[in-house]
Formats: C-alpha cells, structure tokens, sequence
C-alpha cells in the first residue's frame, strides 16, 4: 500500500512540475550594447511568442523543457539560441548581429536583368494570390497595446496647470494614452470574422486615433490596396500588388541566410513623388517567394496623411506548417506635429497560438466582428501582470498607477461633490451653437437644452417668435431608459402658442428596439421631409426677404415602436392622428430691403407675383389617422457587442427600405384615405481603388389610392433653395425648390456621389498641402405633371467645410446654377 501511495506521489509531483510554467526574460541588445525595441521573440517550429518593450525588455511564460528561441527584428541578423527551463525563472540575455546582405549568386543569377530586385519582385507577384489564399481558416490569439505620447511642446502654450493636469515633465513630455487588449481572433476565407474581446484596459485622453480590435492590425501586403483606418480616406497600392510595376520599381540590396533560409532585401522606391504608396524596404524569401518582413513607411509629404506626419509599418512573418506563413508581430510607429506641439507614439500587435483550418460551429460566422466580454474592463492588475506578453517599461507602469489613482479618486463622493458644480456651468459660446447639458454626479439623470440658434427665430406667418426645447434622460439601468423632450413655441406676429411632448423608452439595445410617444400642437413644415432649419430660415427671410418654408398647424397624437426583427432587419410601425390647419403671413419685417424682392404668399401652390398676405386655399381644416410602417434590410450586416448592446457596422452591401403609409378613413372623424408605397436602396462609401469612394440612393413610389388626401400628404423631396445646404445625406438635392415638385402620383428619384479623397488635386503643387477633397455628383427626378428634372455639380471639401458649384435643368431648360456651400451648422 506504501508503495502505492509513493507512486502516486511521486506522479502527481512530476505532473504538477510539469504544469508549473516560469518567466523566461532579458534584455535585447545590439551590437554596441543599444537596446533594440520591438524585436520578435517566439518558439522555433510554434506559434508561440512575445515582442520585446520599448527599452528592449521581454518576457513569456514557458514549461520545463528545452526550446529553440529565436530573436528577430529588421536590421538584424535572426538568432536562435537553445534554452532550458527548469524549476525557476530564466533571464536570459542576447545581442543581435547587425544585419549583413551581400550580393551573392543572385546578382549572377538574373545579371541580364536592369536589377535584379525587379525579379524578384515578379516571382512574389505571381505567388500573391497563392499565398493570400494558402490558409482557408484560422484562428489565434491577439494582444494589442497602444502609446501616445507628448514629445514635446512649447512653453507659451503649455503652463503648469496644463502640465499637472496630462503629468508632463519640465519639458513638457509625457504619456497621453496607453491600451492593452488581449483577445482571440478567428478568421474565414473570404472575409469571416469574428473576434472576442476578453481583457481591455485604457488610461489617458486618446488625442490622435487609436485600434481597439485585432482586425485593425491585419495589414495584409499580399491584398492590391491596404487601408490605413483613421488616417486617410483612400487606399495604398501594396508593393505586392497585382500591378505593383505600374507604382513602384525595385532595387535588390543584397542577400543573407536566416536559419537555412536565403533572404533578398529589396528596397522599395515609388515611381511617383506624390500618391498612395510606401516606402522602404521589404523582405523575401526566395525560393518560396513569400514575405519575410516588412520596414514601409508613410509619410505627410508624400502620402498626404490625417492626423500625423509619418506612420511606420513593420511585420514579421514566420511558417505556421511548411506551407502557411502567418504574421507573429505587427507595429504601426507614428508621429506628428500640431501648433508646436510633437507627438509619437505606436500600436503593436502579437498574433500567437495559430490553429489553422480548425473547425467552427455551424453558424459560428453570423456578423458578429467583435464581442466584448462582460468583465473585459475591469480586469484587476494582478491579472494583467500575469497574462500580459510584454511587460511594462518603468514610465508606463507609473502612468498606470498614477492614472488608476486619479480614475478612483474621482468616483469618490468627495470628488464628485466637488466638481458638480464646476462641470453644469454654462459655456454660453458653445450654448449658442452647440446647446447645454447638464448632469447629477451619477450621471442617470441628464438634461440638454437645445442651441440658441434652434430657439429663436422669424417667420412671415409668426413673426419673431421662441420655440424653446430641452431633453430629460433617466437611465434605469445599462440596458433600459427613458427620455422626454417637452418644447413650447410661441409666435408674436400670429399670437399662437404651441406646446408638445416627444418621449422614447429603449428597452432592449440588443435589438435597437424603442418605444415612442408625442403628442401636443406644433406648427409644422408643410414639406415633411424639411426645408431650411429655424435658424436659417431667419436669415434668408429678414436678410434677403427669402422666405423660403411655408407652415401648417397641428394638433397631434401618435405613438410607435421600433425593433431589429433578426441581424439586418429593423422593422418600424407607428399610428398618428392630427387636427391640421392652414396658416397665411402675418408679419412682413426685414433688416433690409432688397431692391425688386418681395415676401412670397405662404401657400406653396399660389402663383408667381401672389403678394404676401394672400389667404388662398391650399387645404381645408382636416382630421387625419395615418399608419406608417417600414421595413429595413441590410444585407450581410456586421456588428459588435458590448456589454451595453449590439451595434451595428455600416454593410458593404446596399441596404433595401420598404415603406408603407395608409389614411384611414372615418375612424375618429379622420378625412384622409389613401395607400402609398415607396422603396429605396442606398449605400455610402463603396471604395473604388485608389480613386476614393461612391455613394448612391434610388428611390421610387407611388400612390396606389389617393382618394382623399392634402398637400401634407403628399411625397416630398428633400430639396435646397439658398446659398447653403447640407451635404451630409446622400438623398439631397442642390437646387431642387422645396414645394414644387411635391407629388400625389408616382415618382423616381437618383442621386449618386463620388468623393476622390484627393487623388486629382494631390497631383498639384502646393495644392496638395490643403488635403482637400473633389467631389462630382449628379441628382435626378420624374413626377408625375412636372418636367424631369436634373442637376450636376462639382466641389471640394475639407473636414466640415465643403463648396459646390453646380447646374439644375428642368426639362430641356437649364433651372439654376450657382455655389452652394456648408460649414458644419444644419
């Protein structure tokens, strides 16, 4: 029995030695004893590795054994050193060997060619595809980490308040922002994903742009163009691309031999002084012709980039079987320069523990891109310091700590008493355009009240008047909550108060369901889709005597609800019962009077040279019971869930809109009775290579019963009159009048888009230094009595700011033409 009892023993000792891992760790050096940062660090022949810090410091658990380490980063010779662990920790040390490429063989090899890197290049060309397509699945874990720092900054802007507030140093340096994600990642041809966020930690204020997802990271150079996110709204040809010789030419540094393996380093050298392409160098492994690793770099001056100057990428590939190549490291190092103030910093990315083909579940892949677990954002410290794959630097971990600090402090009570105060102070320039809100120190109750520039206004039907709105939330938990929007509006000219409330309940986030009532008097719009808003309704009416809406009142009643049927249709329906009335002008004022200008009658339909005061018939006092209904399919919709709700990602396919409207007749006294259908497909930003994106809408309908209906009724356009407009809905027009074109019959209307993101005037000198962007479009429209109408127009943009110029014909008869510009207020 003793024995026994020893031998079991004597099992359980050896197995829990063998599940017992330990850090092996050390500093990575170069030949003059400098630290290099970032270096690739992994297991020969696994899928099992770290990356070492910035300071050149790495770390990773490892089981007792013996393992091939091998070290790797660009400009150095790969290493490969054999350890064993035992029952303790290993530090272990290593200096890499500078890089060394020779022409050797190669240079005979292909001497008849102008440079050999040309080659070469041809051989990994013809093996792009092959190599994009060598692994049908897979899946891996990932860890991203991400710094921002202030280089430097100068002293006339930065006091020492400022300096406290972001922990700057004397010379105002110091980390803005860090993240760490740890996550699992799983992939399937030709473009599955699926990813599950099981740690996140942040710190800082986030000041340039930032990657929150493993799939930010996959920069694949095997595909034609690579999208940079957050940093330009166009593509770069990869030097690997299909027709890469149209871009790039090749020059073949020389050649060494890693681990058995000859690798060419070939420099990479745009054709061009300006466009989307890289520079520098990458690595090939011949024979296999594939990438060994890349060293590209993007530049502002070049590349015309967002937000910084320059953006470095460097991978590392290693062979998952003989046959598969995945990358094991990913970096994008970036910096940049505003008002004097210099930022760098970077995100890296370590893929480990590749399994490739596995086998997903029936229905694994079912849009959901990325999941994020319940608990990721509060993972404690000790978890972190025993599943983070590279370790902390010194300065990072104080600005953690440090951060962390002043994070808990202010959840205090004494915190947030202190500061409540402080924070619903009024900021009566941003109140004008922007609005004021306001909180309790739980956040749960908040109040907004709407801008200035929405509160005050004047009309010719009610004179100056005062529409005053604000919004109460409550949130009752993560997952539910309410908001009640009351608003009066009272007019001086016709002495008509009005007072409405409008409420939502969201009720499950899930399924972007929600309830919503209003119910109360209004004057409204007699175009439903909206004209001019309030504030610049104003200025063209007392400015140029433009006065542009024409208005009704309304006594209404309505509730409705909303709710995501399964992934990618929304599904809507609501019922409302109005009391409409006919309004006409009643006051005639302006700041100026324009010479051969005149107010126009506030009834749409009237005639050319109507006067102003004009009390003509457009509709008589009406009851209406209307259902509306629509429903929503966005095909092959993708979307991320958090803890607080599913969220839903713009489609690469267009969406398809079915609506339905019904007057019901009798029921409440209502007057109206008529069916409308319409259908519209759209989509925003289809990229078209390296030559920007498109956007289109098509829309189409008709009244398929129109018994009893008036002009409210009606299908509207949504149209422009005036020198401004808002460019920021693709189903707009630019000199379509608002009223006009309002049809009971059937219709068809097209817009489409095109947005070059530069790619023209990035061509011209000093042009090029403005980033702005050319845009071309085209908008047409059928009804039913009225001439066809078109229009064409051409523009450029700049963030908020935008300027067309265009030309409207209305049949064979040109209509208008003119500017029209925006400047980021509707």
């Amino acid at each position: 029995m003793r024995r026994y009892l020893l031998a079991i023993l004597f099992v359980l000792t050896v197995f829990t030695a063998s599940a017992q891992q330990y850090t092996l760790s050390g500093i990575i050096t170069g030949q003059k004893n400098e630290a290099v940062p970032f270096t690739s660090v992994y297991i020969r022949n696994s899928t099992y590795g770290t990356t070492a810090n910035e300071e050149g410091h790495y770390q990773f658990k490892l089981s007792p054994g013996t393992y091939n380490v091998t070290y790797r980063f660009t400009g150095y010779q790969e290493l490969t050193e054999n350890i064993t662990i035992t029952d303790h920790d290993e530090v272990h040390n290593v200096q890499l060997p500078d890089e060394i490429f020779k022409f050797s063989r190669i240079s005979d090899k292909w001497k008849q060619n102008l440079d050999p890197g040309d080659t070469i290049m041809r051989m990994v060309i013809s093996s792009r595809k092959a190599h994009l397509e060598e692994a049908d699945s897979y899946s891996c874990s990932v860890y991203i980490k991400g710094v921002q720092r202030l280089l430097s900054s100068p002293r006339s802007l930065t006091s020492a308040a400022v300096r406290k507030a972001l922990d700057l140093d004397s010379n105002g340096r110091g980390i803005l922002y860090q993240s760490e994600l740890l996550s699992t990642f799983n992939f399937k041809r030709p473009n599955r994903v699926k990813e599950v966020t099981i740690a996140s930690k942040e710190a800082g204020i986030n000041t340039a742009f930032s990657y929150s997802k493993g799939s930010d990271l996959q920069v694949n150079f095997y595909n034609d163009v690579i999208k940079i996110n957050g940093l330009s709204s166009r593509g770069y040809v990869s030097p690997v691309a299909s027709n890469a010789f149209t871009f790039y030419n090749y020059k073949l540094i020389g050649t060494s031999v890693q681990n058995g393996r000859t690798i060419d380093k070939i420099k990479v050298i745009p054709r061009r002084e300006n466009g989307q392409y890289f520079q520098g160098y990458i690595y090939i492994v011949e024979g296999d012709w594939r990438i060994y690793s890349t060293d590209l770099l993007l530049t502002n001056k070049m590349n015309s980039l967002n937000l910084v100057d320059t953006l470095k990428i460097s991978q590392q590939y290693i062979p998952i079987t003989d046959s598969v190549w995945m990358p094991t490291a990913v970096q994008l190092s970036f910096s940049g320069s505003v008002l004097g103030f210099k930022f760098g910093g970077y995100y890296q990315g370590i893929y480990n523990n590749y399994k490739i083909n596995p086998k997903f579940p029936e229905g694994f892949f079912n849009g959901e891109v990325l999941r994020i677990d319940t608990a990721a954002n509060i993972k404690p410290e000790n978890y972190w310091s025993a599943n983070r794959p590279v370790p902390l630097t010194p300065l990072e971990t104080r600005d953690y700590r440090k951060k962390d600090s002043i994070a808990a402090y202010k959840k205090t009570d004494q915190y947030l008493d202190s500061i409540q105060h402080t924070k619903n102070n009024i900021n009566y320039p941003g109140y004008l355009i922007f609005g004021y809100s306001a909180s309790n120190r739980s956040e749960k109750d908040s109040l907004y009240v709407f801008p200035f520039l929405q509160t005050f206004y004047y009309n010719t039907v009610e004179g100056f008047g005062i529409n005053a709105k604000v919004r109460y939330t409550h949130v009752l938990d993560e997952l539910h909550s309410y908001s009640i929007t009351p608003a009066v509006r009272y007019g001086f000219g016709n002495k008509l108060f009005s007072a409405n409330i409008h409420s939502e309940y969201l009720n499950d986030p899930f399924h972007n369901a929600k309830y919503y009532v209003d119910f109360g008097s209004d004057v409204l719009d007699l175009n439903n889709v909206g004209t001019r808003s309030l504030y610049f309704n104003t200025l063209s009416t007392l400015l140029s005597e433009n006065n542009y809406v024409k208005y009704y009142r309304s006594q209404y009643a309505g509730f409705g609800y909303q709710r995501e049927l399964w992934n990618g249709i929304l599904w809507m329906g609501g019922l409302n019962y109005a009391s409409r009335s006919q309004l006409y002008n009643t006051s005639f004022g302006h700041i100026r009077d324009v010479k051969n200008k005149e107010y126009t009658s506030n009834n749409p339909l009237a005639p050319p040279g109507t006067p102003a005061d004009d009390h003509s018939f457009l509709f008589p006092q009406n009851q209406a019971l209307t259902f509306k209904t629509s429903i929503s399919f966005s095909f092959d919709q993708q979307y991320i869930t958090r803890p607080t709700g599913k969220f839903n990602l713009p489609s690469k396919y267009p969406t398809l809109t079915i609506n339905y409207r019904k007057g019901i007749k009798s029921v409440l006294g209502s007057d109206v009775d008529y069916d409308f259908a319409s259908a519209d497909i759209s989509q925003s930003n289809i990229r078209i290579g390296l030559t920007g994106f498109s956007s289109f809408k098509l829309t189409g309908g008709d009244y398929f019963n129109n018994n009893t209906l008036y002009y409210m009724d009606y299908y509207h356009y949504l149209g422009n009159q005036g020198t401004t407009f808002d460019p920021t809905y693709i189903g707009s027009f630019h000199f379509l009048p608002f009223y006009t074109y309002s049809t009971n019959g059937a219709f068809f209307e097209a817009h489409y888009q095109h947005n070059f993101a530069g790619s023209i005037l990035n061509k011209v000198p000093f042009v090029r230094k403005l980033k702005l962007e050319e845009v071309i479009g085209a908008n047409y429209l059928t009804t039913k009595g009225n001439p066809n109408y078109r229009e064409f127009y051409v523009g450029v943009q700049r963030l908020i700011f935008r300027v067309d110029y265009g030309i409207s014909y209305a049949g064979n008869k040109k209509y208008l033409q003119g500017f029209r510009i925006f400047y980021g207020i509707r």
